[in-house]
């Protein structure tokens, strides 16, 4: 399954958040790929696409940095897996 996470930085939790990161505390634990990350301009936060079969992983990694930032994390279906459903249910 495939999930993508908005985050941003708590109210004065930018620079501890940025330290913790570039010490390389940005890797999921086990379970959970990274398959892209990407960084708002503003630096406030940004969105990461993650895969996993395991939601409790996904929940080890926020917990790690819910401290410092807020999540938001959502299913998402690719095309190719929502097509067949979109055309299934328009011929009801």
């Amino acid at each position: 399954m495939k999930f993508m996470t908005t985050w941003k930085a708590l109210p004065g939790a930018r620079k501890e958040a940025v330290e913790r990161f570039l010490a390389g505390q940005g890797v999921p634990p086990e379970g959970v790929t990274v398959l892209e990350r990407w960084h708002n301009t503003d630096c406030s936060g940004g969105y990461t696409l993650t895969e996993s079969s395991n939601p409790q992983a996904l929940f080890e990694s926020a917990a790690r940095w819910a401290d410092l930032l807020e999540f938001h994390s959502h299913l998402v279906v690719e095309d190719a897996e929502a097509g067949p459903v979109l055309v299934k249910m328009a011929k009801k």
